[in-house]
């Protein structure tokens, strides 16, 4: 059962990853036509407007494969000194922390895309629809949280932790 769900987990997880990467690639190319473009004497217009959008589906797109690959900064002064059992512990509760604070940001996000569709609220020069990028960012955040969730069950049921590879590595 934990196989298939970490197997969906997974695909979904890598799928946002790929979508983070598309925003980082649009992010360079609209960098790089504005720069062009201000040393000939046109700057690309609304290029703010994409680069803030793009960089809100960068950050969080990668986020969840960050967690899976244990990209998080982590202090281990003390680590080497705990038992096995306490290390597990603490690893569990900090991944239903994070989960907590990823559905908390979700929640949030969500509650400002319905004030931005209210309003019809939406960037400044391009009037993209606000709304759109919060509910991809809500989206994003609950994959997170899912993500964490899971590594969090799996850590408390086999003792298996996804973030240290098992077997051989291609």
């Amino acid at each position: 059962m934990l196989a298939q769900l970490r197997t969906a987990a997974d695909r979904l997880i890598g799928l946002s990853a790929n979508i983070g990467a598309l925003g980082l690639l649009v992010e360079v190319a609209v960098i790089l036509t504005d720069v062009i473009g201000r040393a000939f004497g046109y700057p690309l217009y609304g290029s703010q407007d994409i680069i803030t959008m793009a960089m809100v589906i960068l950050v969080f797109g990668g986020m969840a494969m960050c967690d899976r690959d244990g990209g998080h900064i982590a202090v281990d002064l003390f680590e080497p000194r705990y038992p096995d059992w306490l290390n597990r512990g603490i690893d569990i509760f900090a991944a239903l922390l994070g989960a907590l604070i990823f559905a908390f940001i979700a929640y949030s996000i969500l509650e400002s895309a319905k004030l931005s569709v209210m309003l019809n609220l939406s960037t400044n020069l391009l009037r993209l629809p606000k709304a759109w990028f919060q509910w991809g960012l809500a989206g994003l955040s609950i994959l997170t949280a899912l993500g964490m969730l899971l590594r969090a069950a799996e850590l408390s049921i086999s003792g298996r932790d996804v973030r240290i590879k098992q077997g051989p590595q291609v």
